[in-house]
Parts: C-alpha cells; structure tokens; sequence
C-alpha cells in the first residue's frame, strides 16, 4: 500500500478508483463462462457413463407411449428378482410380539454357582454308582443346627477330604477375615452356598445335598448321602424338606454357644420324623482361642453342651431314651471345621494305637471307653481309676489324653518358629515342606491338624454306627410317612426297600436352573427304580382315591445325582437312594409323591406332607410397576411358591396379589429370586403387615339360628372357646378324625375332661383337617331327626369349614373356637334339604353364634432369641419395651461373657426391630425371631364408639379395633360388620345388638 494516497488521519488522496458497475460486470462474464464450461464437461461425463452402462447392462430404454395407471409397474416382480424355482411367502402382519427385540441382546444369567465339568474326586465316579446299588452300604443324613455353628464348614471339611478342591488350600480360616480380606478368597469356601444371596450374606437359605463316598477308621466305603440344612429360624422349613429325606440327624453345636433356638427346632422336628439323633460340637477352637480356657474348664464347657442337649431332649413328648447322647455311646464327635479335623473317642483313640501301639496294652474300643466321664489317669500307677488321689495332680482322662495335647498342638504350631516346630511335627509324623512353615499361622495350623488327624473316619463311624441304612429303617418311614395300606403290593416293597419293586418316590423340594428357567425335583426313592426316559405318575399333597385334579402323568427326562454345584447323570437309581429328577415339576405345587403308571389306582396313595413348624404370619401385597407384565410377575409368583415350602401366594377379594413368609429376611429373599430370577420386572411392594386370626372367649349369650332360603329348615348353634391345648394339639396332629370314634372321646376325656359322648360327636376340625376348631353334633334324638342329620352331615362339615376359614369380623381364619349343633328341624322332602339350600344356613348361623360370644381378634407373636454382653442386656429391656414385647427369660451363657434374653414381642411390631436392636447396643446384639403362638389383642374390635385418629398410635385399647379397621379397609370391605345378615330373627338381631 502506498502511503502518500493517504493523509496522516488514513484518509484516501490518491487518483479516482474504478466503480462497483465496473467490478461487476467483469464478474458476471467470468462466471458465466465457468458455468458454461461446467455444464459441458457434465453432460460429456453423463453421456460416458450412460454409454458405460449400456455396455454394462441390458436396459430397456422408455419409448414416448402412453401408459395406464394399473398397468405401471414401479417394482419388480419377486420372481424377476429372485428367480422361477424359489418359493415366495408375502407376510402381511408382523407375528413377533411387540415386547420381544428383533435383534435380543445375549443374556448370561447366573444366578447359582456351579461347576460346569464334573469336578476331581479322589475315587472314580464309577465307584461312588457302584456303591449306591447297595442300599445296606447308604446312609441318609441330614445335617442341621443353629445359625453360623458351622455347619456348611463341617461339610467343607467332608467335600475336600473326598474332593480335589484348591479352593479348600487357598482360603484363610474364618477366624482371620476380615474386611480388607479379598472377596475371592473370603468366599473360596462354603462349597454348598450356592445361590447368589448365599455367597453375598454369608448364610444359608436353600437346603443343599452331597453325595459322597467315605471310609470309616476300618476302612470300609460307605455312600453318605448329606443335606446341609439352613440355620436361620426363617427357613424352618428348608429344615422340615431335608429332614424328610434323611434316616438321621446330625446337630451341629457351637462350642461356645451351646443350644440355641434352631438346634431345639431341629430336635423338635428329628423327634416327629422318628430320627436317630447324633451330635457334633464345632468349634472346639474357640475355647482355646477366645475364651482361652484351661484343659479342665473346656471340658466341664463340653459336658454342659452335651447335657444340654439330653435335657432338651428328654423334655420332648414320645422321645426315646435311646436318643441320648454321649461321647461314650460313640453318637458325639467333637470338631473344628475351621481347621479341617473332627474325632470321636474310638478314632481318637485309634490315634493312640496308630502311633503307640506297642506301649499300649488295650484295644483302640476299650481305650475309648475309659476316655470319657470320671475317669482319671494315676500318673504314678499309670492306670485308670474313678477317683482322683488327694493331693495329686491327676486329671480326668479326657483332659490327659485328649484336651491336653490337643491344647499343647495349637500353642506350638502357634508359638514356635520353624526349628522348634520341625521336630515335634516330625515326631507325630507330620514331614512339611519349608515353605509350608512360611505360611500364616491359622494356615499353618490347619494343615497340622489335617496332617495329623487325616480324614473325618470319626465322623463316617459315628454315622454309619448309629443311623440305620434305608433298608434297616424302611419299614419305620414307611409306618410314619405312608398314607396307604402297609400290606398293599406297594406297601410291601416300600417296607422292604425293594429296587425291583413298584416305583415310589416323595419329591420334597423342588431347585432352579443356573438360569432359573426350568425347576428339577430332588426326592427320595422308597420302592422301586426310575430310569430316564420312564413314564410316572405324580400326585399332589392332598391326592385322594378317585381325586383326577391332583393326578397326573409326566416323562422323566433327567435322572442324576445331585452334588449341589454339579450333577452326575445316571441311566437309573434304587430304593434307598436320593435322586434329582427333571421334566416332572410342572403338576408339582411344593412336595408330591411320584408313582408308576403301572400301579393300579386302589393301591395308589400318597406320602404324608411335611410338618413344617413355622408358620408364615408376614404378608406383603406386591404388583408390577408396568402393568402390561402381570403375567410375567404370576409366572414368577408359580415358581415361588414352588421352590420356597412355606410360601403362600394368593389373590385376595380386592384383586391384590398377595404373598406370606415366615420373616423379614425369608421376604427379603422371596422378593429377590421374584424380581431377579424369575420375572426380571420391577416390582412394587405395599408396606408389610400380618395375618390375624378371630377367635371368642365367652359362650354365646343366646341360642342362634338360621334359615335356609327356602325357609324349610332351621338350624340351631352356638359356639364356645376351646379349652386350652386342645388347638395345639389339633395343630400338632396328636389326635386326627382318622382314628376310630371310640379313641378320639377317650382321648378329650383323659386330657381335657370331656363327657365321652361330647368327645365322640366331634364331626370335623377346621378350616382344614388339622384346624383349630370344631363341629359337634349336640342335639337330642327326641328333638332332631338323627338320621336326617347324619344324612346331610357332608353339607354341615361344608358350611362349618367355609365359616372358619373366613370370619365374620375382617375374613381372617377362625381358631380356638367350638361350634355345638343344638338343634335342626328338616325339610319333608329331600330336594328342600339339599346342600344348596343348607351350606349357606350353617355358614350365617356358624357367624351369628360367633358374634353373640364375645368375638375378639387374635395376633402373632414372635419368641425372640437375644445374645448380647451383660452391659447391652439394659437396653434390650428398652427397645422391647417400646414394641409392646416383654422378656420371658434372662440367663446368661456358662463359660462365656454373653447373656442369653428370650423375649415374646408381637409380629406386627417387630418390623425393623432388629435394626433397632443394634443400634441401641452398637452392634453388640444379635437376634433371632420366629412365629410362637396366637394372642388376644386388647380391646373389643366392634365397639363403634372408639374414634380412631390418623397418624396418631392407638391406646391399648383400641387396638383390634384399629387392626379389624384397617384390615377391612385393605381387603375392600366396609369398615364396620354388618351384623344384621346373618340373624333372620329381628329380636334376635336387637339382642345381638344389645351386648
């Protein structure tokens, strides 16, 4: 730029500049000779390329023509395209549901470990087969006990002395975890959780089944098939599936703890089985390590765990005296799962003899008999004697030889470097390698212990010794468990445990896929052999002669031996055995008995169903969040109620759909495998409440009657509370309708003082065959035709059970209650007294004697078991206090630092009462509840004149009025009974009224 065309402010001084016309029409030239040279290179290309495509291709140029509408063809045919020899389909509507992708994502759903190959035994699979053709050498057991006694250790300890298991090696002791301990190796072990729950919070909920071949301390094989049973009180009835399988129990006992809540439940329930008892106390470890006793002091701590149990036992009804247990029977091992060893006098003593043999004049038995009870060693005589010298040091022979060295055991390996520790080991035999002394101590402890004990023989005999094999106890399950006849074809080859004979199976649980889409039965087999590929009929629980609906036939598509993580096919297994069966479980709601088609149907009858001790009070109202996934969330429910025993899923009046457990935890659960295994939906949960039950405490004031509609009959009751006992025993089935009318009167008149005509015209219990009330029939030959009644008996029963099993007060069962017919006046003719006509009339009088004999409604209660230090025992109180609950007994625990409170608190205050619980004690307390019995709640439940205040608790008082209210109000009921149906009479209805 020149600057002298410009001043010194940049303004222009120079010569004229050429104007914008000028510039734009120069513009305008250019560009018009580039377009023109752009539009002749194009259509040269153009003209190249339509010539290139000429050669290329055959196309048909368009002629100038007219062309109709209907005949232009915009595409071309199919058959143009694809050619005249290939079949073509047009598809006019989409079949692929809306809610189903187009292109599915692949999903890997694992809900359950397992092992997909077979894993290394340290037999042949072969062997194992073989050994389960021969039911005399099988052993049915069930392990059971109290919550994190060790139970599932003890059979880790089992599964690696019979497994190749590097997992058992690798992972630290459960006494050195701790939080920053790596979750692999913190979950390396407890072989049998397999659910994933299982694995996150470190306890058991599904019952889980090994079969295993072991050798006892001669060194015969034996098949022990073994079910490890939850602890946790919730899954009582995992405990009441595995026990039903099992020709014996073995209780698992916490050293320190002793006998808690779950181990008198498995007693309980192994004495209404009829099962052997034998006890193993685990944990031995704990004495030496934390409570840090001396030798004497342990073994008084083991004696009192031992006698523990026995007066537990003893306190039991129909108990045998046989079930006694005690080290000198040979029915009591002592253990330390943690660290992989477990004896009984017999193998310990057998130890002696192994490494001493020459010093030792006595045989390994008469050995053991001298090693238990007060027995003591004269270090001076070198002999036994039965009391200790004055003034000596003498010690019980179980302290000497037994708790001594064993205590001396864990302080070397514990205290000594490797120099010191290589001799003494070297001396008991036990060579390790250098590496092996670098390990952690609890590491380096365990495999001592394995090294010196070896494999669990103790524990094979103990088993083997006094639990009888499924031929010896055949004829003893099949007399407690059979519902037919024992001298039936059938009932003979169940008695004789016959492999040849007619095939019956009783499936008790039933167990998912990995995936959770298909569900196997496990059973066990009492008669028979099944085979893949066989057809079977199976029958439901309630199965009776001539019943079609609970009958049907399957093909059994899998037959194999259950190992919890894996599963061994079979081409058959016999009487005696425990078998996993696949492709039977869609007619099966929770337990069936499995029959062959070839039986003939007079001799068919079922299994008896389990006894189940608690009983599901907790209920919550769920539904999906979409609606449109209703059915994916009632598949799921089916397969609930399947795989948990003491579920209870149904719809209520309302349309809710509703579903029962047992706690807190055990719904936790059930929400869990619903929304992730099963349906994989969102799920809404309404907050949880309980059931009640309605019951009465007076007679009732007036003589109630009814009307049939036809007005040709008329019925007279009234109802009456029970005696106390008589519903528990009802409950518990120790008296049944099934036994003769002579038994049932003398037995309510040995127990409860009953007449013995009012004992012999009971007609039915209800809601069910084993409820808790009852219908007599009390009236006169002179006032009421009897043979008319007995005539329309079926019809009375009916319109009893409908009434009780849903009340008059908020449709919740009756119990404790006595209806007494006093009177019926009958139709002439038949038709007039048909079942139509008096089902309806006994239900509304069955509901008017109710409500004229002081009704009131009744709740659940919970016995809770509280372990806490002597210092937090204070704030229990407190925290019970606030839930209405009350404590029943304060005792603390011989020979630890812990109290044991037992408690009573109602159910539907016990939600989130152990969360409260540990934080009032910083953690320090821990609980356990379960369902104990039925309670009156305060207050009269149809006083109109309580007023009930929103957000506000209510007074005692007025608390089965708040509860009957609610009740209704969730089940769409009107919040107040409507009395005035069921009196026909209006002066009966005023004096109804008037109470």
């Amino acid at each position: 730029m020149d600057g002298s065309n410009y001043d010194e402010f940049g303004n222009y001084l120079g010569p004229n500049l050429p104007s914008s016309d000028d510039e734009n029409s120069a513009l305008g030239s250019d560009s018009e000779i580039s377009e023109e040279s752009f539009k002749s290179d194009a259509s040269e290309e153009e003209d190249n390329g339509f010539e290139r495509r000429q050669d290329a291709m055959d196309v048909e140029v368009p002629q100038n023509q007219v062309v109709l509408h209907e005949d232009k063809s915009y595409y071309p045919d199919a058959s143009e395209v694809y050619g005249q020899d290939v079949e073509n389909i047009v598809q006019e509507e989409d079949t692929q549901l809306l809610t189903e992708p187009i292109i599915a994502p692949i999903k890997d759903r694992k809900f359950l470990v397992d092992n997909k190959d077979l894993p290394e035994t340290l037999y042949p699979k072969e062997f194992l087969l073989d050994l389960l053709d021969y039911p005399i050498d099988v052993r049915n057991v069930a392990i059971a006990g109290h919550l994190h006694h060790g139970k599932t250790s003890l059979v880790d300890m089992l599964i690696a002395s019979t497994h190749t298991w590097k997992e058992w090696e690798s992972t630290t002791p459960v006494a050195t975890v701790t939080t920053n301990t790596p979750k692999s190796t913190r979950t390396g072990r407890r072989y049998t959780d397999t659910h994933i729950l299982e694995r996150d919070r470190g306890i058991g909920i599904k019952a889980s089944p090994m079969t295993l071949a072991m050798a006892n301390t001669k060194g015969k094989n034996f098949a022990l098939n073994i079910i490890d049973i939850p602890g946790h009180v919730n899954f009582n009835d995992e405990m009441s599936a595995g026990l039903r399988l099992a020709d014996g129990l073995v209780l698992v006992v916490d050293a320190v703890e002793g006998v808690m809540m779950s181990t008198k439940q498995a007693i309980k329930l192994a004495i209404m089985e009829g099962l052997p008892i034998t006890l193993v106390i685990n944990k031995v470890d704990r004495l030496i390590f934390e409570l840090k006793l001396p030798p004497n002091d342990a073994y008084y701590k083991l004696k009192h765990t031992i006698d523990e149990v026995n007066s537990f036992i003893g306190t039991q009804p129909s108990s045998d005296p046989g079930l006694l247990l005690s080290p000198n029977r040979g029915n009591v091992c002592f253990a330390s799962s943690d660290y992989g060893w477990c004896f009984s006098l017999e193998s310990f003593a057998q130890l002696y003899i192994d490494t001493w043999g020459k010093g030792i004049a006595l045989s390994h038995q008469d050995l053991a008999k001298r090693l238990w009870g007060d027995i003591y060693f004269s270090k001076e005589k070198r002999t036994f004697v039965r009391k200790a010298g004055a003034g000596t040091d003498d010690n019980r022979s179980f302290v000497h030889f037994v708790l001594e060295p064993l205590y001396k055991l864990h302080s070397q390996v514990i205290g000594e470097d490797e120099p010191a520790l290589r001799p003494v080991l070297e001396s008991l035999g036990i060579y390790l390698k250098k590496k092996e002394y670098g390990m952690n101590v609890r590491e380096l402890l365990r495999r001592v212990m394995i090294e010196f004990f070896g494999n669990p023989t103790g524990f094979v005999d103990m088993c083997t010794t006094h639990i009888k094999s499924p031929v010896e106890n055949a004829r003893k399950k099949a007399e407690l468990l059979f519902s037919g006849s024992l001298d039936s074809s059938v009932g003979k080859s169940i008695c004789s445990c016959d492999p040849s004979g007619p095939l019956m199976i009783q499936v008790t649980k039933l167990y998912p896929s990995t995936d959770g889409s298909e569900l196997n039965a496990l059973g066990r087999i009492y008669s028979g052999t099944v085979r893949p590929g066989q057809k079977v009929r199976v029958m439901g629980e309630s199965y009776t002669l001539g019943d079609d609906e609970e009958i049907s036939d399957s093909d059994v598509t899998t037959v194999s031996i259950f190992e919890s993580r894996y599963s061994i096919p079979v081409s058959g297994l016999g009487a005696g055995n425990w078998v996993y069966l696949g492709g039977i479980d869609n007619t099966i709601i929770k337990t069936a008995t499995i029959a062959d088609v070839s039986i003939n149907e007079g001799d068919l009858a079922i299994f008896r169903p389990l006894n189940i001790l608690s009983i599901p009070v907790m209920k919550i109202a769920i539904e999906p969040v979409n609606p449109t996934e209703l059915p994916k969330m009632l598949s799921g429910l089916r397969k609930i109620n399947k795989t948990y025993p003491a579920a209870i899923t149904r719809v209520e009046e309302s349309g809710e759909h509703v579903l029962l457990g047992t706690g807190e935890l055990y719904m936790d659960c059930m929400m869990h495998d619903l929304r992730k295994l099963y349906s994989e939906i969102e799920i809404k949960v309404a907050d949880p409440v309980v059931t009640f039950r309605e019951t009465v405490v007076e007679m009732s004031s007036i003589k109630c009657y009814a009307h049939t509609s036809n007005n040709k009959n008329k019925i007279t009751m009234i109802a009456e509370p029970l005696d106390k006992g008589i519903a528990e025993d009802i409950e518990e089935n120790r008296v049944s309708l099934k036994w003769p009318v002579r038994q049932v009167g003398e037995y309510f008149e040995s127990n409860y003082g009953w007449d013995i005509l009012a004992g012999r015209s009971i007609w039915a219990f209800g809601p069910d065959a084993n409820g808790p009330n009852t219908l007599s029939d009390d009236t006169l030959p002179g006032e009421t035709n009897k043979s008319l009644l007995r005539a329309s008996k079926e019809s009375f029963k009916q319109g009893f059970l409908w009434a009780t099993r849903e009340g008059p007060l908020c449709d919740e069962p009756i119990r404790n209650t006595r209806f007494r017919i006093l009177g019926v006046d009958f139709a002439s003719d038949a038709v007039s007294r048909g079942g139509g006509h008096l089902i309806p009339a006994v239900r509304r009088v069955c509901y008017s004697s109710f409500l004229t004999a002081t009704p009131r409604l009744m709740e659940p209660m919970y016995s809770v078991e509280i372990q806490a230090p002597a210092d937090c025992v204070a704030a229990v109180y407190t925290v019970l206090a606030r839930r209405r609950g009350h404590v029943t007994q304060d005792t603390p625990k011989p020979g630890s630092p812990l109290y044991t409170v037992m408690a009573l608190i109602p159910v539907i205050d016990s939600f989130g009462f152990e969360t409260d619980l540990r934080a009032h004690t910083n953690g320090q307390a821990f609980c356990l509840q379960m369902f104990d019995h039925w309670q009156v709640v305060p207050g009269d439940p149809l006083d109109e004149e309580i007023v009930l205040r929103p957000l506000e608790p209510s007074p005692a008082q007025h608390l089965a009025r708040d509860f009957m209210t609610k009740t209704r109000r969730r089940k769409g009921l009107s919040d107040s009974v409507v009395i005035s149906k069921y009196f026909d009479d209006p002066a009966l209805l005023e004096a109804a009224q008037s109470l």
